[in-house]
């Protein structure tokens, strides 16, 4: 596909609910596929196209929707620092890097918490066409900015955020190579 064409699978659309069993607002992602489903009762769900963690990067779980930013401040982890000492500039001791387009954090993100504690990870805004549908982030699930603005409508606060375990198989450094 060229570039900045975005395969239709990844479009944003109403479907018929992979997870009838959800309750209305859980948003389920599966990394596979590269898809985050916005359950909107036990019949329809919205879709949309994401990119998600890469390997090494990639998380699983539930977490609660704890609450959502538009236009957020990116306040890097200690951990992505360690490894881009040239990000140190916007730590979180040194206030984050503030909302605009330059901001890797996009136009919205929605915070995941598990009992009660920040995972750092975040469903935002910010990624490009050529991203969608790849494992591609340091463990956050992005979206094209007009996709999270739709989302973050949508979103409702303290709802379920579900990542699915991967089925792929882990390559080992050899493999990879």
């Amino acid at each position: 596909m060229p570039d900045g064409i975005i395969a239709p699978r990844l479009w944003r659309q109403e479907v018929i609910n992979p997870f009838p069993e959800r309750a209305r607002g859980t948003i389920v992602i599966d990394p596979d596929a590269a898809l985050l489903h916005f359950v909107q009762g036990p019949d329809t769900a919205m879709r949309y196209g994401v990119s998600v963690g890469a390997a090494g990067f990639a998380w699983e779980g539930a977490a609660r929707l704890q609450f959502c930013r538009e236009w957020p401040r990116w306040k890097v982890p200690a951990t992505m620092i360690a490894r881009q000492p040239k990000l140190e500039p916007y730590s979180v001791a040194n206030g984050g890097m503030d909302p605009g387009p330059d901001n890797p954090m996009g136009a919205r993100a929605l915070y995941l918490f598990q009992n009660g504690k920040d995972t750092l990870y975040r469903v935002h805004g910010s990624a490009s066409p050529q991203e969608l549908g790849k494992a591609v982030s340091s463990g956050c699930i992005r979206m094209l900015n007009h996709d999270v603005i739709d989302l973050h409508k949508r979103a409702v606060h303290g709802s379920s955020v579900i990542v699915l375990p991967s089925a792929k198989p882990i390559k080992t450094d050899r493999e990879a190579a």
